[in-house]
């Protein structure tokens, strides 16, 4: 009995002093956190004051130079493109309720964090397998642009979370949204409402309309997609979703939303910031938008940044009075050009209009028009990286191409053609007939791959009328590309701006003293023979094509024209080894055919465009002291010509037998290898599966081929006789083959169901039970015992799965007497 009590003892004073270090544990535990809670809060509490936009005095000016690193382009002021408004009364009640409404439509309802938001974005992403809603509060973002701090960690999640809390405790909820309005970036230099409301409409925030507060909410989420001067599509489509969003919510009616969906966008010459700038205004807001895409809104404006841009103001100078040389008419077209060192990639010379005071559209970047024949050196370039030849030759004739959903014609400018031409005479004589033809044999989708590789960035659709132009493109674009030509294949990218034209040099940051260097970087997309091809075969065009307006008098030149068929837009793009130029003539507000405007004659590529091109070179290379360059030899590629034909969605080698067949010449060791599998006498084998035997045997009798059938057990309740399969399914074979044809027939053992309406139930039954039917039975008012309707009917393959339904009769019964 003592061993038993001197064992328990200890155990029960260990267990409470377990219990006592626990206890004390949870109590220093729960003081601990309460500290670091109250420590957090306090901290946090202390940085709201910052937050106000009025409040921050923190701003230092940014400049952005030309390239010689002295002459100033602009300064970034932090408010130079913000105006803050002091009282949420200067902001019209229907932009405070279009912003809540597509942001945040819980606002006046959650503490700072909305978790319910938070769900219900998490939700809509899941179903959607992509990120569609956003959870955060209009809080929370105002805290997040208004944060100084950069560092993207999960500490600061949890600070930006915690100060959107405290801010709602402190701040009433009219001063958050105005907070948030006078700091959110509307696009096109636009920051705050105030100054968005004057940029795009010409008048302040108090004023702004449904329509336009609709328009003006929906750039937050991505100014550049949603830009009305650049995308006006997307930009309805976004004003539509906030309109609709309000129609939801009901703070519209339906009167109302559609008034507003039928609402025009603000005209592109339209949209632009009180006031002006310095020289090469157009240029100078490119870079703003480069700088603002890289560093955001709120580094760049006040952020103290550096930034020697690659203008060279000399040659500015130089394109402008170029243009005033030929483009004499003030009430006549007007011009863009664009200069890019090939070598370098750096733009030299923008201009992208004609008054910067009256219109910030810049016609360079921003202005999309059809490049008509100017685009089809990108053709011959596709067509040089599949490895096809340019001596290559089609039929210059009126073309008619099957495009899949229609037919596209093809003719050539005023009805003249070349008979049977290469690509190199037809690029020469810029033959439309020729290169809808190669287009074809390209295809539109590997045009498009090209034109992206060599530094066009605009969106493309791949149609057939692609190689002739018909897209929309800028004159930076077809700049950038010709460059890329002129760099013998080689697309110059930035090492910080990655795959966009360099307008930057370097970067330095007042802050830290750091500096980036927006060093060239070299993309090789074509190789260096194939681009040596394609410039001595626009050299051509220069010397004794339709750009011979452009020759220069002393130096080698390269070049392509471009006009569109209503002579609305004419293009000359053209380059030497030190200077690629692309020129743009048209009228900036309407697509009007310039029908007379050349002395009396219609404006095509080598005429103005060409007569400017030529002036702003020769003033180019003598300013610059440019010695002149050759363009590179023509090399010598070996080609061999080989018969192909397209099957089965690749083009193959002809066997002998193939129709439609064309002759390319390849470069050695380039093309297809594969011989395709045709027939003699090839006929095209018709689809028949789910017709009956006689409907196939038709079909097939057409073209002319015959058939094997082949009997295959019908699937019980479906009727025989139809195809099921066939072998081969589509394709070719001679005429007269036969196609074999796998048909439904029934299965022997069990044969076709029989007509067992008029039969005594009975006797069907039995019936169907020999057939290993199954049998079910529903009763109608007819005669006793007799089967009056039967599902399915007769004539279907019987069989083990088949479930028939008879119908019998039950005699009413006779009431009795009374």
């Amino acid at each position: 009995m003592r061993l038993r009590r001197t064992t328990k003892a200890p155990r029960k004073r260990g267990r409470i002093r377990k219990l006592r270090l626990l206890a004390v544990l949870t109590v220093l535990v729960v003081l601990s956190g309460m500290a670091f809670s109250f420590g957090l809060v306090r901290a946090v509490a202390s940085e709201i004051p910052e937050l106000d936009p009025a409040a921050q005095r923190t701003e230092v000016d940014g400049v952005v130079y030309a390239s010689n690193g002295v002459s100033v382009l602009t300064v970034l002021r932090g408010d130079e493109s913000r105006v803050l408004l002091k009282n949420i009364r200067f902001i019209s009640p229907i932009m405070r309720q279009a912003i809540v409404s597509v942001e945040d439509r819980r606002f006046y309802e959650h503490n700072g964090v909305d978790t319910r938001g938070i769900a219900r974005a998490l939700w809509q992403d899941i179903q959607a397998q992509g990120v569609v809603e956003g959870g955060s509060t209009i809080t929370q973002q105002f805290v997040k642009n208004a944060y100084v701090r950069n560092e993207r960690t999960l500490a600061r999640k949890v600070r930006e979370a915690a100060l959107a809390w405290q801010l709602e405790q402190r701040w009433p909820k009219d001063r958050i949204l105005l907070a948030y309005l006078n700091t959110i970036y509307f696009g096109n230099g636009a920051y705050g409402v105030q100054q968005a409301a004057r940029t795009y409409f010409g008048k302040g925030a108090r004023k702004l309309t449904l329509p336009e507060a609709a328009l003006l909410a929906g750039l937050p989420a991505d100014p550049s997609i949603y830009d009305p001067t650049q995308h006006p599509r997307a930009a309805k489509q976004r004003r539509h979703f906030v309109l609709r969003t309000m129609f939801d919510q009901g703070k519209i009616t339906a009167r109302q939303l559609q008034s507003a969906t039928n609402a025009p966008l603000p005209k592109a010459g339209d949209v632009r910031l009180p006031g002006t700038q310095g020289p090469a205004q157009y240029f100078v807001n490119y870079v703003k938008d480069q700088l603002i895409a890289k560093y955001g809104a709120g580094r760049v404006f006040g952020g103290g940044l550096k930034v020697t841009s690659t203008i060279d103001l000399e040659l500015q100078e130089t394109a402008r009075k170029a243009i005033d040389s030929v483009l004499e008419k003030p009430d006549g077209p007007s011009a863009a050009l664009v200069a890019i060192d090939p070598r370098t990639g750096a733009v030299k010379a923008m201009v992208g209009g004609s008054n910067f005071r009256e219109s910030q559209f810049n016609l360079a970047t921003q202005a999309e028009r059809q490049p008509g024949s100017s685009f089809k050196p990108i053709v011959l370039a596709s067509a040089l990286r599949q490895g096809i030849s340019p001596v290559t030759t089609f039929e210059s004739k009126p073309v008619e191409i099957d495009a899949g959903d229609r037919i596209w014609r093809v003719t050539n400018y005023e009805g003249e053609y070349l008979g049977r031409a290469d690509l190199a005479r037809a690029m020469v004589s810029s033959d439309n007939a020729v290169y809808a033809q190669l287009t074809k044999l390209v295809g539109p989708n590997a045009i498009v791959k090209t034109a992206h590789a060599l530094g066009i960035s605009s969106e493309l659709d791949p149609y057939f009328s692609i190689g002739l132009g018909a897209v929309a493109v800028n004159p930076l674009d077809m700049t950038r590309a010709y460059a890329t030509f002129a760099n013998r294949g080689v697309r110059i990218d930035g090492a910080l701006t990655k795959n966009s034209p360099r307008v930057i040099e370097r970067v330095e940051f007042a802050r830290t003293g750091r500096v980036s260097e927006n060093d060239p970087v070299g993309k090789p997309t074509m190789t260096t023979a194939q681009a040596d091809l394609l410039t001595s075969i626009l050299g051509r065009v220069v010397t004794s094509g339709t750009g011979k307006r452009a020759a220069l008098a002393d130096r080698p030149a390269a070049g392509k024209t471009g006009t569109t068929d209503n002579y609305g837009d004419a293009w000359f793009v053209g380059y030497t080894p030190q200077l690629a130029v692309a020129v743009w003539v048209g009228y900036p507000d309407e697509l009007k055919p310039m029908l007379t405007e050349f002395g009396g004659k219609p404006v095509a590529g080598g005429t103005l465009p060409a007569l400017i091109w030529k002036s702003f070179m020769t003033r180019a290379d003598r300013r610059l002291k440019l010695a002149p360059a050759p363009l590179p030899a023509t090399p010598y590629i070996p080609a061999e010509e080989k018969r192909i034909v397209w099957r089965n969605g690749s083009y193959k080698l002809d066997n002998g037998y193939c129709p439609g067949t064309r002759v390319v010449a390849f470069f050695a060791g380039r093309g297809p290898s594969e011989q395709a599998e045709c027939y003699p006498n090839e006929v095209t084998v018709p689809f028949v599966i789910g017709k009956s035997v006689s409907a196939a045997n038709a079909a097939l009798a057409e073209k002319p081929l015959g058939s094997e059938l082949i009997g295959v057990p019908a699937k019980p309740g479906t009727r025989p006789g139809f195809v099921l399969e066939q072998e081969p399914r589509n394709g070719f074979l001679s005429a007269k083959d036969a196609v074999r044809l796998y048909v439904s027939r029934p299965d022997p053992r069990y044969g076709l169901l029989p007509n067992l309406v008029g039969s005594t139930a009975t006797a069907a039954r039995a019936r169907l039970r020999a057939l290993k039917a199954k049998t079910r039975i529903r009763y109608a008012k007819g005669a006793a015992g007799t089967v009056l309707e039967q599902t399915p009917e007769a004539g279907v393959a019987a069989g083990k799965a088949l479930r028939v339904t008879l119908v019998v009769g039950r005699a009413t019964p006779t009431p009795s007497p009374e």
